[in-house]
């Protein structure tokens, strides 16, 4: 230890050991440079001339009139050696004759003698300056790399002294999750209030969801509702290379934040420092894990820290530590969910205040059709829409662009220069339009919104469905089963209507064999009985999930699993084939319509089921009074009234209703 202590010693010096030789270097190097007058009188300059000692002579006229400065090198002088001496003019002629009679050239310099002082500073002052300036550039160099190795250990939380700019009015939907945080600051601003009754606010709050749905934000509002410090902060911020820096961080976190109590820390992503210690194959005792330790401490060990909580944020509450969720550090888990129906339709009008929106745009409707996105899917969808109306150098952004924004959210952008034959178009449309006959014609299926068969990242087409009713958190057997026929229907239809099978509904068997094994081995729906045999996430959370995954089941109870499994997959599939024979002019009549429209919205496909084509606004006005008429005379009980046209009816009703006042009259 010592010879290490040693060797930082030395390589600390060796920066200012290099200094010292270079300002030497620099110093001799002038010191060669510098000139050694001396002083003769001009008896021994005429002397020194007239012994030929004299090798070099030259004249400097002076700022004082009638004076001149003489300077030059004698054979017995060495190179940085030189004479000098002043003379005046009556004297300066006898020296220049004198000179000339023994062939001494005498050169005259520096007419201007303000040149001289330019001179003597480039040549002489300039040099110390640089050495100088290279001095003090080193030593602030290493100053700052030595105060960065101290702050190597400090916290990297950033406070803001007024919170943000969000507030809770900004924050669309999660009118619970709103309240829960709410009580938090209501606590900082008044304690006694909830003092009165001993009541404990919970020391920290974690903010728990999938991505995108508005966990960091709803820290922001906090921030900026709240009117005491905030410190903000992600999990990665502790972690570094260099063990003991992590948990350096978070004591120096906490030190600030004792000095700024009451406030209020939020650490983003919580899960890059509180993941389960002693995972992994071999455990160990590394950076992270004593990040986490120094963490569980401070937030509930010996030493009280009153006045702080914290709220944390992260989508995978399964891989933290146990001890992070015990009552006393996290106590309250706050699940930040996705939004409904009327909550999209907020976060909606949230993100489109800044644009400018068609007036057929009706963000109502919209909300409807985008059920499972998040509060971030919206405002990107809102986004797209206005990118994709710039592009177009449209005013106002349309219906038609949101619905393409929503399809390149879901599926990507739209493939129109790929090339695609007829053929393949009509085997898409046929396969396409059975997915929809079957959420058209089932009960419990979901509700077709759009079907296209324009190509978008790798898929050849797709149907769009929306749940009948905003349940995202529970479903049951039949709407399962019916989900998993309209899945299969895909298949169903090409091998009824067309002569061959293709790749297509690989994906749709994916889809509907996992969920059907899930009806097996998760929810209990099959003839094995309400057991959970497997789970969808296994604990080995760090090990890949699936490694080293232990089977609580026999291979008896394998095969029956697989077994049950297949029987859903053969009755929805055999199901799917008896709708789509039934409704086979539908299939047909949706397929011809996809392959000359090639996208089809819900009103359209509406129009196909009622009225075998689309409508234009017109006709369809005219379909509807049809309708009214055609209602009518059924309760006027006309004869025929469903083989006449409009103008039929409406001679037929009249005539009925004058009959019906004569009657009236004459009673």
């Amino acid at each position: 230890m010592k010879k290490n202590n040693n060797q930082n010693a030395i390589k600390n010096l060796f920066p200012y050991l290099i200094l010292v030789v270079v300002i030497f270097a620099v110093l001799s190097i002038l010191n060669m440079g510098i000139t050694k007058p001396h002083d003769i009188s001009t008896g021994e300059l005429m002397n020194e001339i007239a012994n030929k000692s004299v090798t070099e002579i030259s004249i400097t006229p002076s700022s004082e009139e009638s004076v001149y400065y003489v300077e030059g090198k004698l054979s017995s002088y060495k190179d940085n050696e030189r004479f000098k001496t002043t003379v005046v003019e009556e004297q300066m002629a006898n020296i220049i004759k004198y000179a000339e009679s023994n062939n001494l050239k005498v050169y005259e310099t520096n007419p201007d003698p303000g040149k001289i002082s330019w001179l003597y500073i480039v040549v002489n002052v300039l040099p110390l300056l640089i050495l100088v300036a290279a001095t003090y550039f080193i030593f602030a160099k290493m100053s700052s790399t030595n105060r960065g190795s101290m702050d190597f250990g400090k916290s990297r939380a950033k406070l803001s002294e007024n919170g943000g700019k969000v507030k809770f009015n900004d924050v669309a939907g999660l009118k619970e999750e709103k309240e829960e945080v709410a009580e938090l600051i209501d606590f900082l601003k008044n304690p006694k209030k909830f003092q009165r009754l001993g009541a404990r606010i919970p020391k920290g709050v974690l903010l728990v969801g999938p991505p995108g749905t508005g966990k960091t934000l709803l820290a922001k509002a906090v921030a900026g509702e709240a009117n005491v410090p905030f410190y903000f902060i992600s999990g990665s911020d502790f972690v570094e290379l260099f063990v003991g820096v992590g948990a350096s961080r978070v004591r120096d976190m906490f030190k600030e934040a004792k000095r700024n109590a009451p406030c209020l820390i939020f650490i983003d992503e919580i899960d890059a420092v509180g993941r389960q210690r002693g995972s992994g194959i071999g455990g160990g005792h590394d950076e992270r894990e004593q990040t986490l330790n120094q963490l569980l401490t401070e937030m509930d060990g010996f030493g009280a820290n009153e006045g702080i909580i914290i709220i944390a944020a992260t989508n995978r509450p399964d891989v933290l530590d146990p001890a992070l969720l015990r009552p006393g550090r996290f106590d309250r888990q706050v699940t930040v969910s996705l939004p409904d129906t009327q909550e999209r339709e907020a976060i909606l009008k949230v993100h489109a205040k800044d644009k400018i929106l068609a007036k057929n745009v009706n963000l109502k409707s919209i909300s409807k059709r985008t059920s499972g996105f998040s509060g971030a899917d919206l405002e990107n969808l809102l986004n797209e829409a206005a990118l994709l109306a710039v592009r177009k150098d449209q005013d106002q952004i349309t219906l038609k662009d949101i619905d393409e924004a929503t399809d390149r959210v879901l599926m990507g952008p739209a493939k129109t220069s790929r090339k695609v034959s007829d053929d393949v178009k009509w085997l898409t449309a046929v396969h396409e339009s059975g997915h929809a006959v079957i959420g058209l014609k089932l009960r419990d299926a979901m509700e077709v919104q759009k079907i296209t068969i324009v190509p978008r990242g790798m898929a050849g087409g797709y149907t769009a469905y929306t749940p009948k009713e905003d349940n995202i958190t529970r479903y049951t057997k039949r709407e399962m089963i019916a989900t998993i026929t309209s899945t299969l229907a895909g298949r169903a239809a090409e091998e009824l209507f067309l002569d061959d099978i293709t790749t297509g509904a690989s994906d749709d068997f994916k889809r509907a064999t996992e969920l059907a094994r899930s009806m097996v081995t998760e929810y209990g729906m099959s003839d094995l009985g309400p057991i959970r045999y497997e789970s969808s996430t296994s604990e080995n959370v760090f090990l890949g999930r699936d490694y080293n995954k232990t089977k609580n089941y026999s291979d008896q109870v394998a095969l029956e699993i697989d077994q049950e499994s297949r029987k859903i997959i053969n009755e929805c599939y055999a199901n799917a084939k008896k709708i789509l024979k039934e409704n086979e002019d539908l299939v047909m009549k949706l397929s011809h319509t996809l392959i000359e429209r090639e996208t089809i919205t819900k009103e359209e496909i509406d129009s196909v089921v009622k009225y075998g084509k689309v409508l234009e606004a017109d006709e369809l006005k005219e379909m509807k009074e049809l309708e009214e008429l055609k209602e009518k005379a059924k309760e006027l009980k006309i004869k025929g009234y469903d083989k006449m046209n409009a103008e039929e009816l409406k001679d037929a009703i009249a005539e009925i209703e004058k009959k019906q006042e004569n009657e009236d009259e004459e009673e």
